[in-house]
């Protein structure tokens, strides 16, 4: 993994026409920009990952509270803050570098691939889509047909050979529109290789639409309590003398929050996914199993909408650990805590549950189809 990610989340958003900047509007489910950190994250090919902000913007960015990322501040065109975001890795020696606009939410996994593919032989891989519609160029009064064979829309991600595109950096004007036209200018080579439609940049409020394909999964779990065993739930290691049985740590909060996720993206079930005959899940700590989920879910495209959650208990009390259990399924599920609703409920001191003797769980989970 000898490669860079950085993200250009810089601009004014003057065109956005919205009191909060475009990167920290919400999009299906999440932050603008945490989509692109995300997908970044599941590719898991890249070193570093390097986001660039507009300095105006770092209480927004202080309340994501983004781990394991290099923030820097931008600079007065897009050029600049590509060439502060190139410079502040100057001495990590990578190979290659990958760089994308933070208002391209909706690129794919495969896309990444291809580009990195792409490197193997070429300095500059970028992607491309061929306009559909007649294209016609006017200058004053003069309007030419221009043959639309010829004409290609850009996008990112971009990828180029590190070394190569610092060594052209030192053009950071306006019209410096992208990476790519780095190389175009200094007659440099380019491959160019087919975009996605689906890639689209969000420029304005009325490109953000809300027709998305919203899904259901419900989850269900109950564990048997004894003693001299440890009580996890949400992730939460809950102060008991009793605690769950299970093959692995027993945590029936995240076990139907995994299910739940899993029926919602038509993904099976949790047994499928992590059998209990198989020595390699015994103990294993369920935010380990529901993670593994998440990035599964995030490959097929599904973000979390928000998830409702019954935890079924006589003891402990859950309002006492309710915050903690929603950061702590917020963090892993890579969501904000504002998605995630808990109730603590009892049976009123019916059935095993009722005699401390068992702990349920259910989940209601909504998810968004990225398409």
């Amino acid at each position: 993994m000898n490669s860079c990610f950085i993200i250009l989340a810089g601009g004014e958003s003057k065109r956005f026409n919205s009191n909060i900047p475009k990167p920290y509007i919400n999009y299906r489910g999440k932050p603008l920009l945490l989509h692109s950190i995300d997908k970044a994250k599941v590719f898991n090919k890249f070193s570093k990952i390097v986001l660039v902000i507009n300095k105006k913007h770092k209480n927004y960015i202080k309340k994501l509270n983004i781990k394991n990322i290099k923030i820097i501040s931008g600079g007065k065109t897009r050029a600049e803050s590509a060439y502060n975001a190139l410079r502040s890795i100057k001495g990590n020696n990578f190979k290659n570098v990958i760089i994308h606009d933070a208002a391209r939410p909706n690129f794919s996994l495969k896309l990444l691939k291809k580009l990195m593919d792409g490197l193997k032989s070429n300095d500059c891989v970028i992607p491309a889509i061929q306009t559909a519609d007649s294209v016609k160029q006017k200058i004053s009064n003069i309007v030419k047909n221009l043959k639309r064979e010829n004409i290609y829309l850009i996008q990112t991600p971009q990828a180029f050979n590190y070394k190569k595109l610092y060594s052209l950096q030192n053009n950071k004007s306006t019209e410096v529109a992208d990476d790519a036209n780095l190389f175009v200018r200094a007659g440099k080579k380019i491959k160019i290789i087919k975009g996605e439609t689906t890639n689209s940049k969000i420029t304005v409020n009325t490109d953000i639409k809300f027709n998305n394909l919203i899904k259901f999964g419900l989850g269900f779990d109950v564990h048997r309590l004894v003693p001299n065993k440890k009580l996890y739930l949400g992730g939460v290691k809950i102060p008991s003398p009793i605690g769950t049985l299970g093959h692995s740590d027993g945590d029936p909060v995240l076990h139907a929050v995994t299910d739940a996720i899993l029926g919602a993206c038509s993904m099976g079930d949790i047994g499928e996914k992590f059998s209990d005959k198989n020595k390699k899940f015994k103990n294993i700590r369920s935010t380990i199993l529901l993670s593994e989920i998440i990035k599964q879910s995030i490959k097929k495209g599904y973000l979390i909408n928000n998830l409702d959650i019954n935890i079924i208990t006589q003891k402990p009390k859950i309002q006492k650990y309710k915050k903690q259990i929603i950061n702590c399924i917020a963090k892993i599920c890579n969501i904000s805590p504002t998605q995630i609703n808990i109730k603590g409920k009892t049976t009123e001191k019916l059935g095993v549950i009722g005699k401390e003797k068992a702990i349920a769980c259910e989940v209601i989970a909504s998810v968004i189809k990225n398409d």
